[in-house]
């Protein structure tokens, strides 16, 4: 399982695990064990959020994990209805506090606009405020890299009018059946690292006749077919498990994805989530 042991270099020189574990829906007593398995099997890259309602599990799986915390990759997310900078500063140290952790590694914005409100109204001087509080966090150290998520250009736009730092990474809904290609490319020409979050799309992809057709031909399971993708789009995929074998199984991705099949599944058309589509990041807005 030699992806565990890659990494991309941000553009601030910070190493990040091309392969991480997502932790969204995992119950905050299930989470120290599922970040302690994970990183037996040698994940070393585990997202969180404060809107999992998990980062204290998150927080004692790396702190009793077995390994120097300097070789683990742990990243949090500022809620996001917080679009005000003394708000924002708050809550970033209350993650610290939250996790036990003197740093983390990368801390995003969540979403350019509340989840109530999510591809809604203009939190454009909002958005800005709360970069100024991760960009004073991560000159003092507290954060190794900051970043946001679900930015389309136009907020990214926005950010870097006024931004001392370029988002080291844009966290996206990427899979194959949903490939931001044109937004992925921007974040390429200005240095900022994608990571794809959902590679599985929530799992509907393990419904897809293509998807398991393609999957067999090569020899994987779905899921493998789907992060494999995701990783040769140059993305750091973030599938999200707290069982032990579906961390192993989504580990082991050894395989290419030939040219041709990589085409046919960007220009794949899946977007229906089912009974998950009543998430702002799955709605279609």
């Amino acid at each position: 399982m030699t992806i565990l042991n890659e990494t991309y270099t941000l553009s601030n020189g910070v190493e990040i695990p091309k392969l991480g574990l997502g932790t969204w829906f995992i119950d905050d007593d299930k989470t120290a064990q599922a970040v302690r398995d994970a990183v037996v099997i040698g994940y070393r890259n585990i997202d969180t959020a404060q809107a999992y309602g998990n980062e204290r599990g998150v927080g004692e799986g790396v702190r009793t994990a077995g390994v120097p915390r300097s070789e683990l990759f742990v990243s949090t997310k500022l809620a996001a209805e917080i679009k005000d900078y003394d708000q924002a500063v708050a809550a970033i140290d209350g993650s610290l506090t939250a996790m036990g952790l003197e740093y983390v590694d990368l801390m995003l914005v969540h979403s350019p606009q509340p989840w109530d409100d999510f591809r809604g109204g203009d939190y454009a001087e909002g958005n800005r405020q709360a970069w100024r509080a991760l960009e004073e966090a991560h000159k003092a150290g507290k954060l190794r890299s900051i970043g946001v998520s679900n930015f389309l250009q136009e907020d990214l736009e926005n950010i870097l009018q006024a931004a001392t730092v370029v988002p080291h990474v844009n966290q996206l809904l990427a899979h194959v059946g949903n490939t931001p290609g044109e937004l992925i490319a921007y974040c390429g020409g200005k240095g900022i690292l994608v990571e794809a979050y959902s590679p599985i799309a929530h799992g509907q992809m393990l419904k897809n006749a293509d998807v398991r057709a393609m999957a067999e031909e090569y020899g994987v399971s779905v899921p493998q077919l789907c992060i494999r993708y995701t990783l040769q789009l140059g993305t750091v995929s973030l599938p999200k498990t707290a069982n032990p074998e579906h961390m192993r199984s989504n580990a082991a991705v050894d395989f290419v994805i030939s040219e041709a099949d990589m085409a046919a599944l960007r220009g794949l058309k899946a977007q229906d989530y089912g009974e998950h589509s009543e998430f702002p990041v799955y709605s279609g807005k």
